[in-house]
């Protein structure tokens, strides 16, 4: 399956009951739509980032009795994995499609790169539009406008992902489930290029680590 765009079946798939049944779905389903964008994306980030980015469809390998309530495709400069290491994100919820750029709980760089971020705050600010939100758990669908945060706000996030152990941090568009159905193919491409191009920024300064 080639990806055209998302429809209200890609979205249905979190709303089927039990893991087993739910993960069926979102094989046949969502899964094919991933991996045809981690197939046009990895190079055009490759070539944004000027390093060689692969794709990571999640596998939800892990789970054992909660279905996944999203799912994404995950872009790295690494071959075997991208948790460890700032990436960009494509993907949904049943609510709306994402697209990120994460430093995760995982992420090695972690606490120098809360440092970095408060460093780089007035930078921050001019270079990431007003309609872009942020979250601190990739976990949970919750996010923040870029447009309600003020500095002190700002700063108070990088601190947290400095010194809190399990903190997080992402950036970039939430596109409602409604306005994600009726976008075009060639909507879509123009959209996640102009949101990797924005945010390369961040991905920049976690690079000066």
């Amino acid at each position: 399956m080639k990806f055209e765009r998302f429809t209200k079946e890609d979205f249905n798939v979190f709303t089927v009951d039990g893991l087993d049944e739910r993960m069926g779905e979102l094989k046949k389903q969502v899964r094919p739509k991933l991996e045809s964008l981690g197939e046009i994306y990895a190079p055009f980030l490759s070539s944004l980032c000027q390093e060689e980015m692969f794709a990571h469809v999640a596998k939800h390998a892990r789970r054992s009795v909660h279905p996944p309530k999203d799912t994404w495709v995950a872009f790295a400069a690494n071959k075997r994995g991208y948790k460890r290491h700032p990436h960009f994100q494509i993907g949904l919820f049943e609510s709306h499609v994402f697209i990120w750029f994460a430093v995760i709980y995982e992420a090695d760089i972690k606490t120098e790169y809360g440092k970095v971020l408060k460093t780089h705050i007035e930078e921050i600010e001019n270079s990431i539009p007003s309609y872009f939100v942020w979250s601190k758990d990739h976990t949970k669908p919750d996010t923040i406008s870029m447009e309600d945060l003020s500095r002190e706000d700002l700063t108070a996030l990088f601190d947290r992902l400095e010194k809190v152990k399990k903190a997080e941090i992402l950036c970039g568009l939430r596109i409602p489930q409604k306005e994600a159905i009726e976008m075009s193919k060639d909507e879509w491409d123009q959209t996640f290029k102009d949101a990797f191009t924005t945010l390369l920024p961040l991905y920049k300064l976690g690079a000066t680590i």
